[in-house]
């Protein structure tokens, strides 16, 4: 008898309050080329690969979704994110464990990434395909790398090794069942992203070449590259 073929569902933690952003309003519902990033991001997940639904983690007090993003075919918003990003992913997973089994693929994206492009994604589930545990979008170390000195006035305490080190990405795709079990193991600790969590289960994700346009928007600067990457695409 075959196998059924795992669903695939879109994750995004969109409960965040952006204190390293800063502005009167979270960060994802800033204005991007004229729409929220978070729209941007929707969308960038959402019409790029085959997706059998898209859940976006909210504040449970959010006020910008309904206005500013409304209803989306195939998206459904689920207002039970935590203070942190860990808790809002964990709180999701439990969620949507009516619609997924052991099996199914999450692929957890970042609200403040919108410029994912569609070649990426597609590389992300043709190299997971087959993975029993799943992985993460990333690219290797380009720049060099400093450790600073503890204590006032910032000053070079050494030159760190980049070999080997990468910077991580998102979407980063894995099992729902390993990766709940991870959030679970981990309830509690401080966590950057989902494959930390599963890293701490004593399994390795695998590493996928992700793009440098795949830019997090961290601070307000960094919009003017976002929508540069995004017009740069529609002009093709």
């Amino acid at each position: 008898m075959t196998a059924p073929v795992p669903s695939r569902f879109g994750l995004i933690p969109a409960a965040g309050g952006s204190s390293r952003y800063g502005g009167a309003e979270p960060k994802q519902y800033a204005l991007l080329a004229g729409a929220p990033i978070l729209r941007h991001t929707i969308r960038a997940l959402n019409e790029s690969i085959a997706l059998d639904a898209v859940f976006v983690i909210l504040a449970r007090d959010d006020r910008f979704y309904a206005q500013r993003i409304g209803d989306v075919p195939g998206v459904v918003p689920l207002y039970c994110g935590g203070p942190t990003r860990a808790e809002s992913v964990a709180n999701g997973l439990t969620a949507i464990g009516e619609h997924a089994s052991a099996e199914d693929w999450i692929l957890v994206h970042d609200a403040a990434r919108p410029c994912v492009d569609v070649a990426t994604l597609h590389r992300l589930l043709n190299e997971l395909e087959d993975e029993p545990v799943g992985g993460l979008l990333a690219i290797p170390l380009a720049d060099t790398l400093k450790r600073a000195e503890s204590g006032a006035g910032l000053r070079v305490a050494s030159t760190e090794d980049r070999a080997g080190l990468w910077c991580a990405q998102t979407p980063q795709m894995f099992r729902y069942a390993i990766l709940q079990h991870a959030f679970k193991q981990a309830y509690g600790k401080t966590l950057t992203d989902e494959a930390q969590a599963v890293e701490a289960l004593g399994v390795k994700p695998r590493l996928v070449l992700g793009s440098p346009a795949n830019i997090k928007v961290t601070y307000p600067e960094d919009l003017e590259l976002a929508e540069a990457i995004l017009a740069r695409r529609r002009a093709r």
